[in-house]
């Protein structure tokens, strides 16, 4: 029963990620033909290898991330507050600050993680990341050989799912029906990689990824019909 969780355990999180090179042509010749063929199913015919590039942020091996948000609670008699604070900036140095996080704050045995779709994006995606950068991967990372259901960590998209897993909600329908505060700003995912490569506004991607964490929190409050979070209890940090 999630409402028997302590909120003080709880590390939210929510990443960004984009294409390791900007465009298709900086790619090696040979990592030009494993995108071809790692994308035939998903292209079709419909577009070439170099029309598809600009998704190769959702594949650990052809995206790299560049931001990590993370949340938690501080809960002390009556006063809750809600601490988020972000690593971004060269990829190696923010999965290093994470796992200093992880290995520092968060690495007892009633510590979890909680995202949206965390368990089958973001936590991969880290983990991936982490091993292509030579970065020993948490404890809380590591879960080589264990079934789904041995998987302790939260996800909001799961807890909606109530076991039935051909359905998929986003963040932003899943907020909208629990009125929560919309978390999108003027940006949204398919754009961050244009925002980074391009706009060269960090602090804008930083802020969607923020308030993405945020909302993520503020459903899990909802689905334990708990009260949501007011602008005047979140910290930035």
């Amino acid at each position: 029963m999630i409402e028997k969780i302590n909120l003080n355990n709880i590390l939210f999180l929510d990443i960004e990620t984009v294409p390791e090179e900007e465009n298709f042509n900086s790619l090696d010749p040979e990592m030009q033909s494993l995108w071809d063929l790692k994308t035939q199913y998903q292209r079709k015919d419909d577009f070439t290898p170099e029309e598809f590039y600009d998704r190769a942020g959702i594949w650990a091996e052809f995206g790299k991330i560049i931001c990590i948000s993370v949340g938690y609670f501080t809960i002390r008699g009556d006063i809750r507050n809600f601490r988020v604070t972000s690593f971004f900036g060269e990829e190696k140095k923010i999965l290093k600050d994470f796992n200093n996080l992880l290995n520092n704050h968060f690495n007892q045995p009633q510590h979890l993680l909680c995202g949206h779709n965390a368990k089958e994006f973001d936590i991969p995606f880290i983990a991936r990341r982490m091993i292509i950068n030579q970065i020993a991967i948490p404890d809380k990372l590591n879960l080589f050989g264990k079934k789904p259901w041995e998987i302790p960590h939260l996800d909001t998209l799961e807890l909606w799912k109530f076991g039935d897993y051909k359905h998929f909600t986003s963040l932003k329908l899943l907020t909208k029906i629990l009125g929560v505060p919309s978390p999108k700003g003027d940006i949204d995912g398919s754009q961050v990689a244009h925002v980074f490569y391009v706009e060269k506004d960090m602090d804008r991607i930083v802020t969607y990824c923020e308030k993405d964490t945020i909302a993520v929190a503020q459903v899990f409050l909802r689905l334990r019909r708990e009260d949501l979070l007011i602008d005047e209890e979140i910290i930035h940090v």
